[in-house]
């Protein structure tokens, strides 16, 4: 009997030591959840304390290289080739982007951060305005530029290697020009393990903390009695379900469409909050934050606290956990940005990654934030501020004190649950596609095997109650992983130099320019109109024999040529092969386009038609062509030569053999 063929797309270099990781350090957690929480939380306080500086630094050092790419002279290059163009529309960019970026998050913090800010003991001293005003200002810092800065690092030099140098989809890709073709070996490897046990931890703990929120939700609402294990077993279970299908059924379909339902939902209780609670504040305190925020954008970058003993613990457990939690996330983060990102410049996705999600927590943050802060201080007295150590029923406690407050926590669970979703199935996709360095397809198996693994050791974690030392697990690998993207800034600099250099080098000095010794004959030319017939007598007279006798005389010099042609569109082109960099083209198509009313009846007098047709060169590495009509067979072959005679100057620099990639001539053979 013949057994069916197991298939598998996963790196045996990647997934087994992964897997002995993750597994090793889950058991860990759930056999002995005491010891080992108690170990991993004295590591991660000793990098808190004395390696912060390191987390201050690196974040700051993203923050000003993204801020120097959108405003400098790399902008303008477009993550993809010149002419590519976005995969997805604006509104499902950001929708994705925002909803894996940090969706469970805005929903248990919003409410939760800015009451303990303002309830926490270190700034009892202070009156209560200014505690107030400190908690939305220290969450804009927490939430705002600095965090997706962390994201766009990341999401920027994956996107830009993976399709720019289409190299594949995988943190190694980031060290190219750094460690050639060594990425593909155990160096590689070695980065992508890393990211993958890294991108594990940090989903499988933020989907535990969402599956206790969700249960302390449907508790409030009575739609479940109690918060227990059973019920988050069974919450994990349909949820994981739905991640499954969703992550089976694509990013295109699954992905795109619930983070679109996902962020109208969003919209849809933001204004419900906004225009119920106390508006007048909030817009109020909207407008003051923001202003509070820049005045002091720079003393919270750089701060320390070196000189303030009483907020030193405090700015341990609050900012310097952000920015390791920012960071342990951005492998998984990243990879999906990048791969939604493609066709976009890098001055529209810096823009996008740091301005607009950053805008949105800001409004986000003030609405649920400062409104629960002014139901504590005028309505609550006190009482919310008593729950800050309860996160998990924190926003629904809130919405008690506003009309309609069944309905809006019942939108608030459908909100978190489709986070979780969304959450999960992009973690499926970007686990799998580290696993399999980014195999283009998959058997639906691994998709359904990752949901299994993210959904069995939440539950059992939450059974032994060690989601917090997988925490602090995930909180370790931010310091290594910060000095990983430090590398990343320095790849991607030393890549777009590389880049701008090739795209604007301008021809040889030495080239012959073109002549004016024949203008009557173009006179005629240019003021004749050109039908299709005439532009296909010019390429099958002129075109084809310039390149035929090119063809010829490489040959006689020992260079291998090859002349090709196509119908659908009509075009010649030469090829100058290389094993080892990408082929050399030079082609002519037949292109066309509408004339102008203004022009069409006095300057074109032979024209017939609206339509112009014209044949217009190419080259392979999608630099923009230009009308050759006007050429003779031999100044033809003059502009193929200058052509070559830039390209051998541009492969014989050795800097220039990392933009040059030889995978591109199998497509080209």
């Amino acid at each position: 009997m013949n057994l069916p063929r197991f298939r598998t797309t996963l790196s045996k270099g990647v997934i087994i030591p992964s897997m002995l990781f993750i597994i090793a350090v889950s058991l860990l957690s759930a056999v002995f959840p005491a010891l080992t929480n108690n170990l991993l939380n004295q590591v991660k306080q000793f990098i808190f304390v004395n390696l912060n500086w390191i987390y201050v630094w690196s974040v700051t050092a993203f923050v000003i290289f993204l801020i120097y790419l959108m405003v400098g002279r790399y902008g303008s290059i477009r993550l993809g080739r010149n002419n590519s163009k976005p995969e997805y529309s604006f509104f499902s960019w950001i929708s994705m982007l925002f909803a894996a970026g940090m969706g469970i998050g805005l929903m248990y913090f919003s409410v939760a951060e800015p009451i303990q800010h303002f309830s926490n003991d270190v700034f009892a001293a202070g009156p209560q305005v200014q505690r107030a005003k400190n908690a939305q200002m220290y969450t804009f810092f927490h939430w705002g530029v600095h965090a997706w800065a962390i994201y766009g690092v990341v999401g920027l030099s994956l996107a830009y290697f993976s399709y720019r140098y289409r190299l594949p989809l995988s943190l190694r890709s980031c060290f190219y020009p750094l460690l050639k073709d060594r990425i593909k070996g155990k160096w590689g490897n070695a980065i992508d393990v890393f990211a993958l046990c890294s991108t594990f931890f940090g989903i499988t703990t933020t989907l535990g903390f969402g599956v206790v929120q969700i249960n302390s939700g449907l508790r409030t609402l009575n739609i479940l009695p109690e918060s227990s294990f059973t019920y988050q077993a069974l919450i994990v279970a349909v949820l994981v379900s739905l991640a499954v299908i969703s992550a089976v059924s694509g990013l295109d379909k699954g992905v795109k469409l619930l983070s679109s339902i996902n962020i109208i939902a969003v919209l849809i209780l933001l204004a419900f909050v906004l225009i119920l609670g106390p508006s007048i504040y909030i817009i109020g305190s909207l407008t003051d934050g923001i202003g509070n925020y820049i005045n002091n954008f720079f003393s919270l970058t750089f701060n320390t606290h070196v000189y303030e003993e009483n907020t030193k613990l405090w700015f341990y457990d609050w900012t310097i956990l952000y920015w390791a939690w920012w960071i342990s996330w951005s492998p998984y983060v990243g990879i999906f940005i990048a791969r939604i990102s493609k066709g976009r410049t890098i001055r529209e996705f810096v823009a996008a990654v740091l301005i607009i999600p950053t805008l949105f927590n800001f409004v986000w943050m003030t609405v649920f934030g400062n409104s629960a802060i002014y139901f504590d201080m005028n309505i609550a007295n006190g009482a919310l501020s008593s729950l800050a150590g309860d996160p998990d029923a924190l926003m629904f406690r809130f919405l008690e004190y506003l009309p309609l407050s069944t309905f809006a926590s019942i939108l608030t669970i459908v909100i978190i649950i489709i986070f979780f979703v969304t959450s999960a199935d992009s973690g499926m996709f970007v686990m799998n596609s580290i696993a399999t360095k980014n195999a283009r397809i998959s058997p639906k198996w691994q998709t359904i095997g990752w949901g299994v693994l993210l959904g069995g050791l939440s539950l059992l974690l939450l059974k032994v109650g060690g989601l917090d030392a997988l925490q602090s697990m995930t909180l370790i690998t931010a310091l290594p992983f910060s000095i990983i993207m430090l590398l990343f800034i320095v790849s991607l600099v030393k890549a777009l130099s590389v880049d701008r250099s090739y795209y604007e080098r301008e021809f040889a000095v030495t080239t012959v320019p073109w002549t004016g010794t024949s203008w009557k004959k173009r006179l005629r030319q240019i003021v004749s109109f050109k039908d299709r017939n005439t532009v296909n007598y010019f390429m099958n007279t002129v075109v084809q024999s310039a390149f035929a006798e090119l063809q010829e005389e490489f040959l006689r010099n020992n260079v291998v040529a090859v002349v090709k042609t196509s119908n659908n569109p009509e075009c010649f082109e030469i090829h100058v092969r290389n094993d080892r960099i990408n082929n050399f083209i030079y082609g002519v198509k037949v292109e066309s386009r509408i004339i102008s009313e203004y022009i069409f009846d006095d300057n074109m007098p032979d024209a017939e038609q609206h339509q112009l047709f014209y044949p217009k060169s190419y080259f392979g590495d999608d630099r923009p062509g230009y009308d050759v009509s006007l050429f003779t067979k031999n100044e033809l072959i003059s502009d193929v030569l200058k052509h070559y005679d830039r390209y051998i100057a541009i492969v014989l620099e050795e800097q220039n053999n990392m933009f040059i990639s030889s995978e591109d001539n199998y497509r080209l053979k």
